[in-house]
């Protein structure tokens, strides 16, 4: 895991909702001929903001940092303090609703960022439960102390799918109604815990929320 900060005057006094994610470009996009290219979408990467300093214009990245061959993976092993980099404000609808009362929040290494800032920021009177998964013990982050955390190892078992993660939801005695669900991290891995939570559980689609963070091979979450 890496952590980034990017500071600037002109990301001060952005509105933000925590989960929300940016944008970063990795070619200058105030040239018009970059704008042009057929290859844009393989220029920029989203990171969610694991906090941000509206006042100061801070905005703070926790990110993994893999051996992947997409722009996203180069640029977050490479980057050093004193680069600049071209970033958009935050956007996104991943975020906790304001009424939620109980909620739940699966995913692995790539949600540690959405999750603790969404669990900073946790609405009055909402109960909410984490299953995050990683490699090692060692491998984990620390989250807010607002939700019980369940943690969970992949040692050295596949990532894409996890099965880990997939198993520790299978093994919640989660309720019936009631739960909104958030699910970030690997596709196909949040996929299968969406199948099992309407499929076996009977949770409405539209209590659950996905934001699939990467998917090996696929441009754009590689």
């Amino acid at each position: 895991m890496r952590s980034v900060t990017i500071v600037g005057k002109e990301l001060r006094g952005r509105p933000w909702t925590p989960g929300q994610h940016i944008r970063v470009a990795f070619r200058d996009l105030s040239d018009p001929t970059n704008l042009l290219s057929p290859y844009l979408l393989n220029s920029m990467r989203d990171y969610s903001l694991a906090d941000y300093d509206p006042e100061n214009g801070i905005y703070q990245l926790v990110v993994m940092a893999h051996d992947g061959d997409g722009p996203g993976a180069k640029w977050m092993r490479s980057v050093q303090p004193g680069d600049a980099v071209v970033v958009g404000p935050p956007e996104g609808k991943f975020a906790i609703a304001p009424d939620a009362r109980q909620v739940l929040l699966v995913g692995e290494e790539t949600s540690f960022a959405a999750f603790s800032a969404m669990l900073g920021a946790l609405p009055a009177g909402c109960d909410a439960q984490v299953v995050v998964e990683a490699e090692s013990t060692a491998d984990h982050l620390d989250l807010p102390d607002t939700a019980t955390v369940i943690r969970v190892q992949r040692d050295g078992r596949p990532a894409s799918p996890s099965f880990a993660l997939e198993d520790a939801v299978r093994a919640l005695p989660l309720p019936e109604q009631g739960v909104e669900v958030y699910l970030a991290g690997e596709a196909r891995t949040i996929q299968r815990v969406r199948r099992h939570l309407i499929n076996d559980l009977g949770y409405s689609r539209r209590a659950i929320h996905t934001k699939p963070f990467r998917a090996p091979g696929k441009r754009g979450l590689d």
